[in-house]
């Protein structure tokens, strides 16, 4: 099972916006929402919240895919996110996340026994490039008890 595919099969929302995973690495993770009316907001692009969850779930894809082999002794939980939208989002749009720390110095700290704490710097863009919307999410690994 590919990395979008478990998150649209564990995640109902991500399934319910139709999102579309075209990559999923380590490195990056690049999510697309497709135009859908039924979510639109009162002037005709993206609702807020539809680019959100895009955004939270592209920042989900890289976790995954960085920490997927972690999964067996930690959870990993957003912990705070926070997104400003730059400019008008019409049409198709795209989530891009990155990673702010190296995955080694993560999983590091877990084996230290610490809960680290890591940002994903998340870019949301529309059809002719523009950046419409940034987000930054700060997920956690916790320990399984």
């Amino acid at each position: 099972m590919t990395v979008g595919e478990m998150l649209a099969a564990t995640v109902p929302m991500a399934r319910t916006l139709n999102l579309e995973f075209l990559e999923t690495t380590a490195e990056r993770a690049v999510v697309r929402l497709p135009d859908q009316t039924d979510y639109h907001n009162h002037i005709g692009g993206p609702h807020a919240g539809a680019m959100f969850t895009l955004a939270e779930s592209a920042s989900g894809a890289i976790v995954i895919a960085a920490f997927g082999d972690q999964m067996s002794r930690a959870v990993p939980l957003a912990v705070k996110a926070e997104i400003g939208y730059k400019k008008l989002a019409k049409g198709v749009v795209t989530a891009t996340a990155t990673l702010g720390r190296p995955v080694a110095d993560v999983v590091a700290e877990l084996d230290e026994g610490k809960r680290p704490e890591f940002p994903v710097a998340v870019e949301i863009r529309r059809a002719d490039g523009a950046v419409t919307g940034e987000m930054t999410v700060v997920w956690t690994l916790r320990p399984h008890a």
